[in-house]
């Protein structure tokens, strides 16, 4: 496939799956009549192939516009564990010597073990992109991006599936944070 019909295919299959109509309240607490479980389709066999095919070349030409070369994605469990590994696995399997390793930030960290808040593939010092599957307001995503920081990450850009086009790209672009999406809330109903 193409990765323009990779594209198109991870669109339909976002609608077909993901795409709610109704009353729903979102994370942030406010009220929408559309919902969009990404989870639908990152935990999908078909989907989880199709995101990383798509997110890659996104990451890859951020990597080129800001001049940084990641070494890990990772975002806020638990919707943005299948996206980083959908990317991490793409990268191994379009340049096994080049790879982007996957992460999970958890909501707060384990209380025994290791005691971590960042699990996975990350070190102090690792200049990383945050990951999410939807931004609205962006809160989830600038958690994340706070808990990277405060282990010692550098995160350089967020890459997230799907923009909402609710004030979330400002709203983490304002903390000094660029944000790639694979699609647009126009993008993907339009």
């Amino acid at each position: 496939m193409t990765p323009d019909s990779n594209r198109s295919t991870l669109r339909e299959l976002l609608l077909k799956k993901s795409v709610m109509r109704g009353d729903f309240t979102l994370a942030s607490g406010a009220k929408s009549d559309l919902y969009v479980d990404c989870r639908l389709t990152t935990l999908d066999a078909q989907g989880g192939a199709l995101v990383g095919q798509v997110l890659l070349p996104v990451l890859r030409e951020a990597e080129k516009q800001l001049g940084v070369k990641i070494a890990a994605v990772g975002g806020l469990t638990m919707g943005a564990d299948p996206v980083a590994l959908s990317v991490a696995v793409a990268s191994h399997q379009a340049d096994p010597a080049n790879p982007v390793h996957a992460f999970s930030v958890r909501k707060e960290a384990k209380q025994h073990g290791r005691k971590k808040l960042v699990e996975g593939n990350f070190k102090d010092g690792d200049v990383v992109a945050v990951i999410d599957d939807v931004i609205t307001t962006g809160g989830s995503t600038l958690k994340a991006i706070d808990q990277i920081e405060a282990e010692g990450g550098k995160v350089a850009f967020a890459l997230v599936l799907l923009d909402r086009e609710e004030g979330g790209r400002a709203n983490i672009e304002a903390r000094g944070v660029k944000v790639f999406s694979a699609y647009t809330r126009s993008q993907l109903l339009g």
